[in-house]
């Protein structure tokens, strides 16, 4: 697959539908940072007239995960990956569109070649974090991705 917005939201689409429909989007990706988008709606409210705590893990999970399927993929290898853990707290009410970043590609390319050199499952730590369109932090999220060589 080619890493642009577009193929992944069509990816999205068909395999992570629960996101689609929610709103998830991506905005931009590099091998150094991934950019998503969601924005507050009837669809991922909460009862308190913000976005589902649910809703802002996909978006930042999406960019973490983004990053090291496309790391993968530079790499020419066939290494599965998973969600080991996550961490999250909430700073601010979740209204309007949503940002979210994680900038730590670099983690995974060594990750990736840490893996490769001593055939061992590799687990590292990935930060997204969301901010309202005043730039405000709302949430940050943290996941640690499992990785290793099939």
């Amino acid at each position: 697959m080619e890493f642009s917005p577009l193929k992944l939201n069509t990816f999205l689409f068909f395999k992570l539908p629960s996101a689609f429909w929610c709103g998830v989007r991506v905005k931009e990706i590099s091998t150094q940072k991934c950019v998503a988008s969601v924005k507050y709606r009837w669809f991922n409210q909460n009862p308190f007239n913000s976005m589902y705590f649910a809703v802002q893990a996909m978006a930042a999970e999406l960019t973490t995960g983004a990053l090291v399927m496309y790391q993968i993929k530079k790499s020419g290898k066939n290494v599965s990956m998973l969600v080991a853990n996550n961490k999250a707290s909430f700073t601010k009410k979740a209204k309007g569109r949503i940002i979210f970043t994680c900038s730590e590609g670099d983690l995974i390319a060594q990750a990736i070649q840490r893996a490769i050199s001593t055939g061992e499952g590799q687990t590292f730590w990935m930060k997204s974090v969301g901010t309202d369109e005043k730039g405000d932090q709302v949430s940050e999220m943290d996941f640690e991705w499992s990785i290793k060589l099939k």
